[in-house]
């Protein structure tokens, strides 16, 4: 399974240098906003205050007409003295007031001031002159002011011009490295990961380099590098998995077709039995015959040696007609009875018997302790040997060669060695064991391995076919709880 993978120690260092690079970016743009937005609210503000100076001041001017064409209207004194007070008391406020913009315009108003204040002093016919002259200074007053605050004004548009192109100076890059980072770092990644889950729909669990991506998008695409490597592990197991299963399906089709084949051979052998068994049954009456004349031959010669061939012909037409019985018992499903005998004396006795069946230039070695008393079916092991001492002189080809039948009591086991020095199995046998009709030998019947098989198998022993080195084939035979 894919490891986790720690995004921590990535994230640290590169991205919050850059979040925080971005952050200061904004906040500077934020700052030179406010500051120009805070210049612009105090330009206005101080162009306020100069327009209601300059208003003040149009004010004064309107009452000094007004107080001028009460004198040329010659109207009540008191009311003309009442109203050049009034003006005085606006003029002293506009001097108080610092909200001029011209230099002169205090210098000015003090003059007005003054010409107002001696205006009671005066003569009546010098009255009009004085308010005519002072109404001339505060026109003059109201036109410098009207001209600087106009200048004032292009002034503050030149400043807010050049603060406002700064600003975009500003915004401008901000928002374009914005724009690019969000274009390059964010979407393109993005349609990247789109084009990757497209992939996966594809089954291409291939994991994708994240050198070029950026540390913000890093964890993202390390993800889907565990994702793919998780699913590619299910993806391998899954067709593991399905490999498996197809294997279990031949498995089981060879079973299958192994037991079609084991019970046609069933078949095959069942009929063979049947034949047999028809055999045994009409082989065994003239046998009788011949062993009941063989039996008054035998006692009308008096020759020692030849008493002791015939005593070994009348054993083995004696072991046939056993044989026959069996054969007719095992039709009836009826097993042959285990008993206790010499398995050394059985071993000799059978050797003898099988050098008058192979040629004399085969040699037949025989390893057993001198007694070895086993509880046993006794013909099917006589059988057995003598099936396994015929096939092997048969593997020699009547050449020259030795056969060696070995016994040994293994605690209570029996194990019986029959080798021989020809070619030995072939790989076949070996690999597949031993079937019966399967031979390899030209002219055999591949029944007699079948049969020691099957002797084996009822007693629940063992066999194993083998070669010896450098040639030879050599059977081994284990019967359990044979010895006495």
């Amino acid at each position: 399974m894919a490891s986790r993978v720690d995004f921590n120690p990535i994230l640290s260092k590169p991205a919050k240098r850059r979040a925080f690079a971005f952050l200061g970016l904004l906040l500077l743009a934020l700052l030179v906003l406010s500051a120009m937005i805070l210049r612009n609210y105090q330009h206005f503000g101080t162009v306020l205050s100069y327009v209601n100076y300059s208003h003040r001041i149009q004010n004064v001017s309107v009452e000094l007409q007004q107080s001028l064409i009460n004198y040329l209207l010659e109207k009540n004194p008191d009311s003309k003295s009442q109203a050049i007070t009034a003006t005085l008391d606006h003029i002293d406020g506009l001097i108080a007031d610092n909200a001029y913009l011209a230099a002169t315009t205090k210098t000015k108003l003090e003059t007005v001031r003054a010409m107002l204040t001696d205006l009671a002093l005066q003569p009546s016919s010098e009255k009009n002159g004085h308010l005519t002259a002072a109404l001339t200074i505060m026109n003059e007053t109201l036109n410098e002011e009207t001209l600087r605050r106009e200048t004032l004004l292009e002034e503050i548009n030149f400043d807010t011009q050049n603060e406002l192109y700064s600003t975009l100076a500003i915004f401008l890059p901000i928002l374009l490295g914005a724009l690019l980072f969000l274009h390059f770092r964010i979407l393109l990644p993005l349609n990247d990961l789109r084009t990757l889950l497209e992939r996966l729909t594809e089954e291409d669990y291939s994991p994708i380099s994240t050198d070029h991506l950026d540390t913000l998008l890093l964890p993202v695409f390390m993800s889907y590098n565990d994702m793919v490597g998780r699913l590619r592990e299910l993806e391998e197991g899954k067709r593991e998995y399905a490999q498996s299963l197809q294997r279990e399906v031949r498995l089981a089709t060879q079973a299958i077709l192994e037991q079609q084949h084991s019970l046609a051979r069933a078949e095959r052998l069942a009929a063979v039995g049947e034949v047999a068994a028809e055999l045994a049954h009409e082989i065994r009456n003239p046998l009788a015959g011949i062993h009941m004349a063989f039996s008054n031959l035998r006692k009308e010669i008096n020759d020692p040696q030849l008493c002791e061939r015939m005593a070994l012909i009348s054993a083995e037409l004696k072991r046939l007609a056993t044989l026959l019985n069996d054969i007719l018992k095992q039709s009836n499903h009826i097993p042959e009875s285990a008993v206790d005998f010499d398995a050394t004396q059985m071993i000799n006795d059978l050797v003898a018997i099988a050098r008058y069946q192979i040629v004399e230039t085969l040699q037949i070695r025989v390893i057993t302790p001198e007694s070895l008393i086993v509880h046993l079916p006794e013909s099917g092991l006589r059988q057995m040997l003598l099936n396994l001492v015929l096939n092997a002189a048969d593997a020699l080809e009547g050449g020259a060669g030795v056969i060696t039948v070995s016994t040994e009591a293994v605690a209570k086991d029996l194990r019986i060695c029959v080798n021989d020095n020809g070619p030995g199995f072939s790989q076949e046998l070996l690999e597949y064991g031993i079937r019966p009709f399967r031979t390899t030998r030209t002219g055999g019947t591949g029944l007699g391995l079948a049969m020691v098989q099957r002797y084996v198998k009822q007693v629940g022993g063992s066999i194993k076919l083998s070669n010896c080195q450098p040639q030879g084939a050599c059977v081994t035979v284990g019967l359990p709880n044979a010895c006495r």
